[in-house]
């Protein structure tokens, strides 16, 4: 019986194919550059072949461009979209190989993601069908041993997590074309021609962003004042805290300072406490923490995790699992690491005490343990992938150490009525700590004061601060706040946050809702509040949640999502007109306004033409139609300034290569009057330059010419450009391809997985 293993990706294939052919395995190539791997077994011949991720998408049924689109369907992703076209090769060479076998196994990443690519191929190479010899694979990682294992202990197909995996990929695409389609449509009305979009997740995630940025407009700082006695170099605190009321905090120091040199310690009190490791990493941890520590984007952490994976350097990273079972082998795993010589020292005082039980954390995974190192010896790693690697092996290695001592010390001091207090730590047994030298606890020494020691205040200061406004979003935070509240998954929150920053909804390392984002997210909450709505996706998120433990079907869950999105277009439609009104003025305020229009006083605005041209044109528009030519290419910045002569704005021409200049907007102005002259005066100077034509070689004539087309100005606004006279057609070189014309393409809907 010959068998059809599916890979998830070329690596992962060669890494399988290697472990169960016990040696070299036949690799074999074609003409399409995609190699699949053969091995000859007792039960017969066993072929090893790679997906490249998804080979499947959604797409709907029938070519409306309308909305509401509901009825939809699983196709190759090759002919969904000319960006898949690379996937093509990869789909053929599993039909070609799938006539061969009897058996199937879905080998991809064990989770909803690597079980719908693997489990939509099978079904696909079987006419649709899953009433085939088809198994499951389950492995965390791409070691040797646990290949081997793997394929010794075949599973039947995991279909409650495809079923779930198939509704999620539905409903985001469904929600996000819909959603999406509507928003674009509202404002394209109004003249407005930009990519937009909206989704399951991508609503409530803007939502949560934006209202963080209302709460920090319309925070007002309040002044508080504290009293600091400094007692042998160290600053107490006043045991009142934040004073907000003046009065009090001067009274507060006019005392203090009044009995500066009479103070008294009245207690020292010490406290020894146990501190525990940190957890071993589940994906969101790792991404918070490499983001904490070397400021890497949570995406980028992904995809390094992932090549590492891939390499058999660490565990499948898409986890939420804080666990580390003792069936994981990690004596083993702590012999390996032993070998490193980074490591050496750390592992084997772990060993030699015999310390193999690992601190945990509370959170778990039924497919997949924490993150944790292999063992294997990392070779060839990037800056970067070794940073992460670090990360991951200290923080594995410090969950098997002792816990640290610390020993918090409070001592209070008194200035008459007025008392001050100070808090110390010092570590005693740093234990854990000598291991992951991430570690964020801060030690502060306090002077050796004992009770009814008598002491005098060196300084009182008594500074006035101001409340802060609340802490803005990272990247990071937000993707730990999303798991919190149960909206995307672990693999899709990063690309969420990430399509917001695309949108040109938010900006900023700590995280700002810019004008534009907030004119989507208004619109929307005042209009249609169930796009925006936490409790509609964490509903949905839910259901398909019991999808994989079979207490939901997949088209009940389907249907409903389906309803709910119906819901939610019929709020938008009867809408509509204000959400265009309430965007139009919103992204109106976001757009580079160059000045007033001298027609009718509306903001004149950069606009782009459907071929991607940029003008000027007015913010009345219909009503007003004034429009401008503008300079191609470049940078068009506002200045403030207005001409006299022609009374229209005064705007700053930034060029890459032709420095900066500035012009208003009027063609016929008589500041241009002397731009023909001085053009041709430049011409005439550059021809005087050249070299005569015996002598010029080609590529100076060509250089020539070229940059006497750079410099060639813009048309003025209402004049043609001259028509150009037909010219002799080249002659084509013998075996030259023909030039075809660029044909104009339509611009597509947007793959659902970016508007989730």
């Amino acid at each position: 019986m010959n068998t059809l293993i599916v890979a998830e990706k070329p690596s992962v294939a060669l890494r399988l194919a290697i472990a169960l052919s016990e040696g070299s395995p036949k690799k074999i190539s074609d003409a399409r550059r995609v190699s699949y791997y053969e091995i000859n077994a007792k039960e017969g011949t066993i072929y090893i072949a790679a997906a490249v991720g998804h080979l499947f998408t959604i797409r709907q049924v029938g070519n409306s461009r309308g909305y509401p689109v509901l009825d939809v369907d699983w196709a190759p992703s090759h002919e969904v979209s000319k960006f898949a076209g690379y996937t093509k090769n990869y789909l053929d060479v599993l039909k070609d190989l799938a006539p061969k076998c009897q058996a199937f196994i879905n080998a991809c990443d064990f989770d909803l993601e690597g079980t719908v690519i693997g489990t939509n191929i099978i079904k696909f190479l079987n006419n649709g069908s899953l009433e085939v010899n088809a198994k499951r694979m389950k492995f965390s990682t791409t070691t040797r041993p646990d290949l081997i294992n793997a394929y010794a202990n075949l599973m039947p197909l995991d279909m409650n997590n495809f079923q779930a995996g198939e509704a999620r990929h539905m409903l985001d695409w469904i929600w996000g074309i819909n959603l999406s389609r509507a928003l674009m449509h509202a404002v394209s009305s109004a003249g407005f021609k930009v990519p937009l979009s909206i989704g399951r997740v991508q609503g409530p995630t803007l939502a949560l962003l934006a209202k963080k940025e209302r709460e920090i407009a319309i925070f007002v700082p309040k002044p508080f004042w504290r009293i600091i006695a400094v007692i042998s170099g160290t600053e107490f605190t006043n045991v009142r805290g934040d004073i907000f009321e003046k009065e009090v905090a001067q009274s507060a120091f006019d005392a203090t300072k009044a009995k500066e040199k009479e103070g008294l310690i009245e207690s020292a009190d010490g406290a020894m406490r146990n501190v525990p490791p940190y957890p071993p990493f589940d994906l969101t941890a790792l991404q918070l923490e490499a983001s904490r520590v070397f400021h890497i984007d949570p995406s980028r952490t992904l995809a390094l995790a992932q090549s590492l994976y891939e390499r058999s350097y660490i565990s499948y990273p898409r986890t939420t699992s804080q666990k580390l079972p003792y069936t994981l082998g990690l004596p083993k795993i702590l012999e390996q690491l032993s070998k490193n010589p980074k490591y050496e020292s750390l592992s084997n005082s772990l060993i030699s005490s015999k310390r193999f039980k690992p601190h945990e954390g509370l959170k778990t995974d039924d497919a997949h343990p924490a993150i944790f190192p292999t063992g294997e010896l990392p070779r060839g790693l990037t800056a970067e992938e070794e940073k992460l690697y670090d990360l991951i092996t200290k923080r594995f290695l410090s969950c098997f150490a002792e816990w640290a001592t610390v020993q918090n010390t409070k001592i209070l001091a008194s200035f008459g009525d007025e008392k001050y207090a100070a808090n110390g730590a010092k570590v005693l047994k740093p234990g854990w700590l000598e291991f992951y030298t991430y570690s964020t606890i801060k030690q502060n020494e306090l002077p050796p004061l004992k009770k009814g020691d008598g002491v005098e205040a060196s300084d009182v200061k008594m500074p006035e601060l101001r409340t802060q406004p609340p802490r803005r979003y990272t990247k990071a935070s937000m993707i730990a706040e999303l798991e919190k509240l149960n909206l995307g998954t672990k693999a899709t929150r990063a690309a969420i946050v990430d399509t917001l920053f695309k949108r040109g909804y938010i900006e900023g390392g700590n995280i700002t809702v810019t004008s534009f984002g907030m004119s989507v997210y208004q619109a929307l909450k005042d209009n249609a509040g169930m796009i925006v709505d936490e409790a509609t996706t964490r509903q949905l998120e839910e259901d398909m949640e019991k999808i994989v433990k079979g207490e939901k079907s997949e088209h009940e869950v389907i249907d409903e999502g389906k309803q709910l999105l119906v819901q939610a277009i019929e709020q938008f439609d009867k809408n509509k007109d204000k959400i265009s009104q309430s965007m139009t003025i919103g992204m109106q305020k976001s757009e580079n306004v160059l000045g007033k229009c001298i027609r009718d006083g509306g903001n004149l605005i950069v606009r782009h033409s459907r071929m991607g041209k940029q003008f000027v044109a007015c913010s009345n528009y219909p009503k007003c139609t004034q429009t401008y030519s503008l300079p191609q290419y470049a940078k068009i910045v506002a200045t403030g300034k207005v001409c006299e002569h022609c009374h229209t704005p005064v705007i700053k021409v930034i060029r890459k290569s032709k420095g900066v200049f500035e012009m208003d907007l009027d063609p016929n102005c008589i500041t241009k009057k002397d731009w023909g002259a001085k053009r041709t005066a430049a011409a005439e100077e550059k021809e005087a330059a050249k070299p005569n034509a015996a002598e010029a070689t080609k590529s100076e004539v060509k250089a020539a010419a070229q940059k006497a087309k750079e410099n060639a100005f813009e048309p003025k606004h209402g004049q043609k450009k001259k028509a150009k006279t037909k010219a002799e057609p080249k002659k084509q070189k013998r075996g030259a391809a023909k030039l075809k014309p660029k044909k104009h393409k339509k611009a597509k809907d947007e793959d659902a997985s970016t508007v989730i």
